[in-house]
C-alpha cells in the first residue's frame, strides 16, 4: 500500500507528498543537472554568459547548437536541461520584453523580466495535465536607464554631467524549475555545476572587467571538463551594455592565451 501511495505522488505533477515534496519538480531539476553546463559571471561593467555545447557527432554543425539566446539588446540568457523546454522559455521571454517596450516605451528591467519568467515557470508546477519545465536559465543583463535619464538632452560639446559618472548595473539571475529566482555574482547550471561553482568561488573578483569575466568563465568550463576546450564546443556572450557574441576566432584566441585550447581541435 505504501508503495502504491508513493507511486501516486510520483506520477502527480501537482500533488505534494506527505513530506512536502513535488517529485516532478525534483525530476525537472535532475534533467537540468544532466544538461551541458552553462556559466554566468557578473563583472563591474557587464555580464558574461558561457556555455559548453555537447557535439555528439563530427557531422553535427556545432554553430547550430544554441545554448545562448538574445532576449533584448540589454538581456541574454544561457540554458541547461531540455533544449525544447528552454526554447519555449526563451520565446516567452522575448514576447514579454517586446510587450513591455510597446506598452511602456522603455526596455524591461532585468529583475522584472526574471520574475515574469519564473512566474510562468511556477504555473506549470500547479496545473493538471502539464509538467514542469525541464530547463533552467541564467539571465544576464544591464539595467537600462530610466525614461527620465534617457529623455535628457546631451550637450553637443560634451556629456550630461548628471549621468556621466553613472555606472552600468549588471544583474545575473538563475531560474529554477520550481519557479524560484536567485540573484548571483557568478554561478553555473547543468552538469558538474558544483565543480564549476567551487572554481568560481575561489577565483571570482567582483571588480573584474568583462574581459576578465570571459577568461574566468572559460577557465571554469575547463575545470568542469578537467581538460582543454575546443572553440567550436563553447559559446560566449557579453552584455556590456548590449548583447554581443564572440566568434569562433575570438574564442580560439582567448583559449590559447589561457593555455586551454584543445590542440586537436580543427
Amino acid at each position: 500500500m505504501n508503495g502504491q501511495q508513493q507511486q501516486a505522488y510520483d506520477r502527480g505533477t501537482n500533488i505534494f507528498s506527505p513530506d512536502g515534496r513535488l517529485y516532478q519538480v525534483e525530476y525537472a531539476r535532475e534533467a537540468v543537472r544532466r544538461g551541458s553546463v552553462s556559466v554566468g559571471v557578473r563583472a563591474r561593467d557587464g555580464v558574461v554568459l558561457a556555455a559548453r555545447k555537447h557535439v555528439r557527432s563530427p557531422l553535427l554543425e556545432a554553430e547550430g547548437i544554441e545554448k545562448l539566446h538574445k532576449i533584448d539588446d540589454h538581456i541574454g540568457v544561457a540554458s541547461a536541461g531540455h533544449v525544447a523546454d528552454a526554447r519555449r522559455l526563451v520565446d516567452f521571454g522575448r514576447r514579454r520584453a517586446q510587450t513591455d517596450r510597446l506598452r511602456y516605451g522603455e526596455p524591461i528591467g532585468v529583475d522584472p523580466f526574471t520574475k515574469a519568467v519564473t512566474d510562468h515557470v511556477q504555473e506549470f508546477t500547479q496545473q493538471g495535465g502539464a509538467r514542469p519545465f525541464g530547463a533552467a536559465l541564467l539571465v544576464g543583463g544591464v539595467e537600462p536607464r530610466s525614461t527620465e535619464q534617457a529623455s535628457r538632452t546631451i550637450p553637443r560639446d560634451g556629456v550630461d554631467p548628471a549621468i556621466a559618472d553613472e555606472d552600468p548595473q549588471p544583474r545575473l539571475f538563475e531560474t529554477d524549475p520550481s519557479g524560484t529566482p536567485h540573484e548571483w555574482r557568478a554561478t553555473a547550471i547543468g552538469a558538474n555545476d558544483d565543480t564549476v561553482r567551487e572554481y568560481l568561488e575561489a577565483n571570482y573578483d567582483p571588480q573584474s572587467s568583462v574581459q576578465s569575466g570571459v577568461e574566468l568563465a572559460l577557465s571554469a568550463l575547463a575545470a568542469a571538463e578537467d581538460g582543454p576546450l575546443a572553440p567550436e564546443e563553447v559559446s560566449i556572450a557579453t552584455i556590456a551594455p548590449t548583447y554581443q557574441t564572440l566568434d569562433v576566432d575570438s574564442r580560439r584566441d582567448t583559449l590559447e592565451s589561457l593555455d586551454l585550447l584543445d590542440e586537436q581541435a580543427s
